[in-house]
């Protein structure tokens, strides 16, 4: 059979030759890669860094940092060498040396974390022992943590991060999604936001001192202070004691751990009737010059028969609401209430703010508790109650954020803890502006409280408050706290209390502070307005204010005598309150005027009320306490 044409024994040969030169290729390629030397693949390494919390000024409080954890391999460490290992860790990781041979020799698993987050000098001082000594089973794991160069300042603000990278607490907790964004896949590097609160840590540190002073003075259980911004509503201090130390925070209390201003609801006591009275003037059930007679006890029956009767702490006679302020003045300020509508009062009291949430950017906020006229609990003590600061809880914030409506001419302004928000290129995200809300109460009501509380630390009961050089607005409380355990009203618990507003020509600052359950003296006036007194001073030098304000007196017929000059009684009788009993002792040489001392300590009350035309053989009493 003859060979197809198209098959001849060149073309074979020419089809062979190139099969086989491919062939040959293959094999050189595959031979090639089979002897180079293998290539590692180069793994970028990812990125995960939390943002920084700084104070306003940039000082750092809260920053990412890099510690290790200690880990060993039981199997790995001969039992003859357990000791040696032992010894030589102890001290390098502050661990008694039995207590880590204990633990290596009855570790439940093959694995046993001797230590966690040890910083970069301990790791150095391990890796070196390790080396030197030729220890085994040992491991550094390498992870993130969070340091707090301040330790302790402003705690339950900052907050605190857990082990998992999670805050748990503060400002690291509700500002997480920031600080730490989600994993992104898409990207290999993750960067946090910084966060620049509003609060001066020079500032904080100034008055954590002055609140740590007076903790330790009073022996209370707890005290929070607040220094905030009048018109933007920026928080410049938050103080809440006992605190806790951000850097063993695992080791603190929950009492350390609680955030105060936040989240303690509590009733404020007489500082409250700054408000009630606001609501009284503004709904215009009474006025300025309207007089109420106290006899000592508000007295009346209910509709339904119930029989309402509430004691004040002097006799006070003819005064106006705000006579009723400067004395605090229980009997007056219950028979303002019963003028008031008590829905109407009610909606003024949710107006400034109570019974709701500030919505400040922390968590676990309260809303504290305003009563309905519906609740099961409402009587005919409710009203009055309310208005003198009992039977209604309030946070700290609210109490502030309600004064910035006194302070704003009716206009409360929204509390913030954040000045702004900047990226890891420090280019900003956000920044603060002041937000007001609707309008509580009139201008002209606002003024007029504004000057009650100015006459209140001029001869009133915040008289310990007054700075003496700068305007200053004050209101004294002092509540007694529920009995948890019998029910009822403690009759040894006490909140003291004092707000004030300055100056007050020209609100800037509101400082509140509030101290719980102090041992022995526990009137408002006494131990928390010198407190404030304090606190407004270092507030005020530290922002440099202006000191040289000529002080303006409100005629009313009354004198004021300055504390540090010789008492005079001239031709009007002079306000004693908050004099001492040795500054009364040379009057009682005088021959026209018999003066009768009951009781020790500063006066609290006289008879005649200060303003009185002094008369031959007029005989003043003062009752000191």
């Amino acid at each position: 059979m003859e060979m197809n044409n198209f098959y001849s024994r060149g073309r074979l040969i020419f089809f062979a030759v190139v099969i086989g030169a491919l062939i040959f290729g293959i094999l050189i390629s595959y031979a090639n890669l089979m002897f180079r030397p293998e290539q590692q693949p180069v793994h970028k390494a990812m990125i995960r860094e939390r943002g920084s919390i700084l104070d306003r000024n940039g000082k750092v409080l809260a920053i990412q940092t890099t510690v290790y954890n200690l880990s060993v391999t039981p199997s790995a460490i001969k039992k003859e060498n357990v000791a040696e290992t032992a010894a030589i860790l102890g001290p390098i990781i502050g661990i008694e040396p039995s207590q880590i041979e204990e633990q290596i020799n009855n570790a439940p698993s093959n694995f046993l974390y001797l230590k966690k987050k040890i910083n970069q000098s301990e790791h150095d001082d391990i890796q070196a022992a390790a080396t030197a000594n030729n220890l085994r089973g040992l491991r550094l794991e390498k992870t993130i943590a969070r340091s707090y160069p301040e330790n302790s300042l402003a705690a339950q603000l900052i907050g605190f991060m857990g082990d998992s990278g999670d805050g748990l607490s503060g400002i690291e907790y509700s500002f997480q999604k920031e600080l730490a964004p989600p994993n992104d896949r898409t990207k290999i590097n993750t960067y946090g936001k910084n966060i620049m609160l509003t609060i001066d840590a020079g500032l904080q540190y100034k008055l954590e001192q002055i609140a740590k002073q007076s903790m330790e003075s009073t022996k209370a259980e707890s005290i929070m202070l607040i220094a905030a911004e009048a018109k933007s509503g920026e928080i410049l201090s938050y103080i809440s004691l006992p605190a806790p130390n951000l850097n063993s925070y695992s080791y603190s209390t929950a009492e350390e751990r609680m955030d105060r201003p936040a989240m303690y609801a509590y009733e404020p006591g007489s500082v409250f009737k700054i408000f009630s009275v606001a609501s009284f003037i503004d709904a215009g059930v009474i006025s300025e010059n309207d007089i109420f007679v106290c006899d000592g006890v508000f007295e009346v029956k209910s509709t339904n028969g119930e029989l309402v009767r509430i004691k004040c702490l002097d006799h006070h006679g003819a005064i106006t609401a705000r006579e009723a302020l400067q004395y605090s003045c229980n009997d007056a300020i219950a028979q303002m209430s019963q003028k008031i509508n008590s829905e109407y009062f009610l909606q003024q009291l949710h107006q400034f703010g109570f019974g709701s949430k500030t919505g400040i950017e922390l968590p676990g906020e309260t809303k504290g508790l305003v009563k309905s006229t519906t609740d099961r609990l409402w009587s005919g003590r409710s009203k009055p109650t309310i208005a003198m600061g009992q039977e209604i809880s309030v946070s700290a914030l609210q109490m502030v954020q309600a004064a910035s409506a006194i302070a704003n001419g009716g206009k409360p302004v929204q509390l913030t803890v954040i000045s702004k928000i900047l990226d890891k290129d420090d280019n900003l995200i956000y920044k603060h502006q002041p937000t007001f809300k609707k309008q509580v109460i009139k201008k002209a009501t606002a003024e007029y409280i504004l000057s009650c509380m100015e006459t209140t630390a001029r001869v009133g009961t915040g008289a310990r408050a007054n700075v003496e050089d700068i305007s200053i607005g004050v209101k004294t409380g002092t509540a007694q706290m529920l009995d948890t355990v019998n029910g009822g009203y403690s009759d040894t618990d006490f909140l003291s209390s004092c707000l004030a507003i300055f100056p007050t020509e020209d609100p800037k600052i509101i400082l509140y502070i509030v101290i719980a359950k102090a041992q022995g003296e526990t009137y408002g006036g006494r131990i928390a307005a010198p407190v404030i007194q304090e606190a407004a001073n270092a507030v005020i030098d530290y922002l440099g204010m202006q000191r040289d304000r000529a002080i303006s007196v409100t005629h009313t017929g009354k004198i004021t005598i300055p504390r540090d000059k010789p008492l005079v009684i001239g031709s009007y009788v002079p306000d004693f309150t908050g004099y001492p009993k040795r500054m009364l002792t040379p009057l009682l040489n005088q021959n026209d005027i018999k003066l009768i001392i009951k009781g020790d300590g500063w006066v609290v009350s006289q008879n005649p009320l200060p303003g009185a035309p002094v008369t031959e053989n007029m005989i003043i009493e003062l009752t000191l306490e």
